[in-house]
């Protein structure tokens, strides 16, 4: 019963803190750092299916179609698979189109503790190194605080790069970044 308790609290939180997100093209870009594509498709992968629900309604509000559906029959992975045409010749050139962007990236392949009770750090983590760059060149022109982007061990994945948001900046993070994801939302603004 506990178990339901906290997660009813849990789906109550989001609700009531989450605002209702307006997904742009920046955001997709940033948050095609999960993702795989096709011939005329990007295909947003996760585990969450209300993210993936909530991708697939914006992309349907910005006038394209989308397709929701789960990976194979015995995995936990769902898809919104959509036209390439919703990014094309798009790329970020405004501070709000850059907040857009890194937001998506966190909601895809930022980091978190999910427990309230662990010690608090927000990353980025990713095997292109030069994607990683660009990334913390968009958060410092916002003037937020990142530490260097690194190899947390050489042995395990050579090509494995990450960062992380420096404390000073986390509530900054919270407040301008934040995030669309049911659940990265809740601890990223638990923080603040």
């Amino acid at each position: 019963m506990r178990c339901n308790t906290i997660q009813l609290k849990v789906e109550n939180l989001s609700l009531h803190h989450t605002p209702t997100p307006n997904i742009t093209r920046a955001y997709l870009l940033g948050a095609l750092h999960d993702s795989s594509e096709a011939k005329y498709t990007f295909r947003l992968c996760q585990k969450n299916l209300n993210y993936i629900e909530l991708c697939a309604q914006g992309i349907k509000n910005l006038g394209f179609k989308c397709w929701v559906y789960k990976e194979g029959k015995d995995r936990d992975l769902y898809i919104a698979e959509f036209s390439k045409r919703v990014l094309y010749n798009f790329s970020i050139n405004t501070p709000i189109e850059k907040i857009d962007y890194i937001r998506g990236y966190f909601d895809s392949e930022g980091g978190i503790p999910r427990n309230f009770n662990s010690r608090y750090y927000i990353y980025f983590a990713q095997k292109n190194k030069e994607d990683l760059l660009a990334l913390r060149s968009y958060l410092i022109d916002l003037r937020i605080s990142c530490g260097n982007i690194h190899n947390p061990s050489k042995l395990v994945d050579p090509n494995y790069f990450r960062f992380y948001i420096l404390r000073e900046s986390w509530e900054k993070f919270g407040n301008l970044i934040g995030s669309y994801h049911p659940v990265k939302s809740i601890f990223v603004r638990k923080k603040i």
